[in-house]
């Protein structure tokens, strides 16, 4: 297996690199899973009407429609992916309808998400492992967030193993994140990180 070094020494294994094709969009978003990861149920704790919240890497969008009806009228989402194709699917699905109005789509670079406002939450759904450099991820997450600003980061069992995700959970800490206890996701690793 062919592994690869970051500039801080932590190895990533490629295949853990690899990101969600546009043609499997209809996979992350369907009914079977909005009964297995409601994102009312996992996000309701963290949202408030008036936040600005990130969705980092959004796909056609799962979270962000449900993020949208949470902030409110006077709140933000801003919907971030690599994939144009993966915008553009949300883009359609938002299309004349007024939540529409709350979101904003970004396309990020390959390992930048390239935000300059600040967000009171972040969430990066089965996102992380496609980052080759998970440190230059968090360092930018965290000067993406206000103070005390929360990321509830979640990983697919299947693509990160336990002790992949601890070391995820120790580079988001030497950036400066606190750990605090996350939610229990279906099938899923997660952990909620405060920035300060």
């Amino acid at each position: 297996m062919s592994n690869q070094t970051n500039d801080k020494g932590h190895e990533m294994n490629n295949k853990n690199s690899r990101i969600c094709p546009v043609e499997r969009a209809g996979s992350l978003d369907n009914n079977i899973r909005k009964w297995l990861q409601n994102p009312q149920k996992i996000l309701r704790p963290y949202i408030e009407e008036g936040m600005t919240v990130l969705d980092i890497g959004c796909g056609p969008g799962f979270f962000t429609i449900d993020m949208a009806r949470m902030v409110g009228e006077s709140g933000q989402v801003i919907a971030v992916d690599l994939q144009e194709g993966m915008l553009q699917k949300l883009r359609t699905k938002i299309q004349g309808a007024e939540l529409g109005k709350r979101i904003r789509l970004h396309k990020s670079e390959k390992d930048r998400i390239g935000l300059s406002e600040k967000g009171d939450f972040a969430l990066a759904f089965y996102v992380v492992h496609e980052f080759t450099n998970q440190d230059e991820f968090f360092k930018e997450l965290i000067s993406l967030l206000k103070p005390q600003g929360l990321a509830l980061v979640v990983e697919p069992p299947l693509h990160v193993s336990k002790s992949a995700f601890e070391e995820t959970i120790q580079i988001a800490r030497d950036a400066g994140f606190t750990q605090l206890e996350g939610p229990k996701i279906f099938i899923s690793k997660s952990v909620l990180l405060r920035n300060g």
